[in-house]
């Protein structure tokens, strides 16, 4: 568990909240996958604890995010929570979320969301996207820390962190277990089991 008893249970409550709002398991929306942030939050501590995760430092860019629930549940351990989201009518979503999150957080007592989340619409591997990242939050590319997606477009996203990241970047993939592929200019960092069997992580070299 992580230190502070407060943000382990506001954690705790925003993962139970988002996670009964999952979407896309089944039905007209099957390829629609939500990260289940239950599954998600055993991560964290190891990641704290390797430095992967260095709470009001890491820069963190979600390069995948639909409704930005990842970077919601992040923005209390990060100095900065960023989001792309290709599709506008998924991104559409956040705001009813985070509403409905606020609401809930307030009536529990838990401290609100932290204002360091910026979403954007977009495909993650535009340049152009990443020069209007830059405008509006003053982060390039090479700034953020840690990367992540659930499990899709990995090898074309390894391809631009790979390329475009600072070394020592890692880039967290949502979905891995045991079979976790290599990726070009990285090192795995979860070698014989991804985090929680959920989570694997790489290091850009």
């Amino acid at each position: 568990m992580l230190r502070c008893y407060e943000l382990q249970t506001t954690l705790e409550a925003v993962a139970r909240f988002c996670d009964e709002r999952r979407v896309g398991d089944v039905g007209s929306l099957g390829f629609r996958r939500s990260s289940e942030l239950a599954r998600l939050l055993p991560c964290l501590e190891p990641l704290v604890y390797d430095g992967i995760l260095i709470p009001g430092k890491t820069r963190f860019l979600d390069m995948g995010c639909a409704d930005g629930r990842v970077n919601v549940f992040l923005s209390w351990l990060v100095r900065r929570s960023v989001g792309v989201e290709m599709d506008d009518w998924i991104l559409d979503d956040h705001a009813e979320l985070k509403r409905e999150l606020e609401a809930e957080l307030s009536r529990r007592g838990l401290p609100p969301i932290p204002g360091n989340i910026r979403l954007f619409e977009g495909d993650s591997t535009d340049d152009a996207l990443h020069d209007k990242i830059e405008s509006d939050t003053g982060l390039r590319f090479e700034d953020f820390d840690l990367f992540y997606t659930y499990l899709t477009m990995q090898e074309e996203f390894a391809a631009l962190i790979a390329r475009k990241a600072r070394s020592g970047a890692v880039f967290a993939v949502y979905g891995l277990e045991r079979i976790q592929p290599r990726l070009p200019g990285f090192d795995l960092l979860t070698p014989v089991r991804a985090l929680n069997g959920i989570l694997a992580l790489y290091r850009k070299e």
